[in-house]
């Protein structure tokens, strides 16, 4: 029945979830909002987490995540992410420059956990950079609907951009800067008028945050000015303070209870082999002549998502165990934890 309601709206289908584009908003000239209306198979989301999504270009449909830029309750009811066309990319331009409104697009399971607590802490100190800003703002904006009366953390955003003009947010930003008591935004800006690179620093931070170690931080951006800052903080002994945004590679080793391995089918092509606990589902499936649906094979393009029918898989960067029906699995970097089926 779900699949059939599928067809007749894809919004209808909650095996798997779908979008539609109602507006595109320029951000820069690089840079587009998609407002997205999400259908009934979306589970929510919390605020810094990613979202895959799925275009269909040439009969074939192709994913990629981008950070959820909205509150997990948003007064609009709408989806929002922030796209950066890349220069030779595929995706990125299609959804930048040529998504009218009306288009349905995939919607994956919101994921990451570079997310505010709750209640967050009293101080909080956020350093971002380029599209690093984009998580950091789903949690802004969830801290600006908090109630005007209630109890506000103490926020120190540094944001650094190459110029001005390619500054995501700024006039929001500016405008919190102005009417929010409880936050502040330090721009930063690395080319400022074509002059040579000035690139945040740990030293910088501390100019503009003297009281740095008092604060927790949440930093997301380029890869080093994340090592920068990790090295900064774990020399000051304040790593339980950091927060940073970054993909695991490094295999998260088995519980005792998982070492066995498993057993997987594969439903519509009829396989059934034995897998191993440290090895990806993707590569299981391919040794055992199935056609297996890939991208990245890291787990950074989610185009190898495939929905597990029962069963547990295990997360090889992360340990975490899955197990709900239904589930969109990202094969390439899921293991199995005892016996399950895929749908494919």
């Amino acid at each position: 029945m779900d699949d059939y309601l599928g067809l007749i709206d894809p919004l209808l289908c909650a095996r798997h979830p779908a979008g539609r584009v109602v507006a595109a908003r320029p951000e820069t000239g690089k840079a587009t909002t998609l407002l997205i209306k999400p259908g009934r198979g979306w589970a929510g989301h919390k605020a810094g987490q990613y979202l895959p999504i799925g275009v269909r270009i040439d009969g074939a449909l192709h994913w990629r995540t981008y950070s959820l830029t909205c509150p997990p309750e948003p007064t609009d009811g709408l989806l929002s992410i922030t796209v950066q066309a890349v220069a030779g990319g595929r995706i990125s331009p299609r959804l930048a420059q040529d998504t009218p409104p009306g288009t349905v697009l995939r919607l994956g399971p919101a994921q990451g956990d570079f997310s505010l607590p709750d209640p967050p802490p009293p101080r909080i100190l956020m350093v971002t950079a380029g599209s690093g800003i984009a998580p950091v703002m789903g949690m802004l904006r969830t801290l600006a609907q908090r109630p005007p009366t209630g109890a506000h953390p103490d926020v120190l955003l540094i944001h650094s951009s190459r110029t001005i003009r390619e500054c995501l947010f700024r006039d929001e930003l500016q405008a919190m800067h102005r009417q929010l008591p409880w936050f502040r935004f330090v721009p930063h800006h690395t080319r400022p008028g074509g002059e040579p690179s000035r690139h945040v620093t740990p030293g910088r931070i501390a100019d503009l945050c003297p009281d740095w170690r008092e604060r927790e931080t949440w930093a997301c951006g380029p890869e080093a000015m994340l090592h920068a800052v990790e090295a900064h903080w774990a020399d000051a002994q304040l790593t339980e303070q950091l927060h940073v945004e970054r993909f695991r590679l490094a295999p998260f080793p088995p519980h005792e209870s998982d070492t066995a391995g498993g057993r997987v089918r594969f439903l519509r092509t009829g396989v059934d082999t034995d897998a191993a606990t440290t090895v990806p589902l993707l590569d299981i499936g391919e040794q055992a002549g199935v056609t297996m649906p890939y991208g990245c094979r890291r787990g950074l393009c989610f185009g190898c998502l495939t929905p597990l029918v029962h069963g547990r898989v295990r997360d090889l960067r992360t340990g975490e165990i899955h197990d709900e029906p239904g589930r969109l699995i990202q094969t390439c970097v899921s293991a199995a934890a005892g016996r399950l089926a895929l749908d494919i």
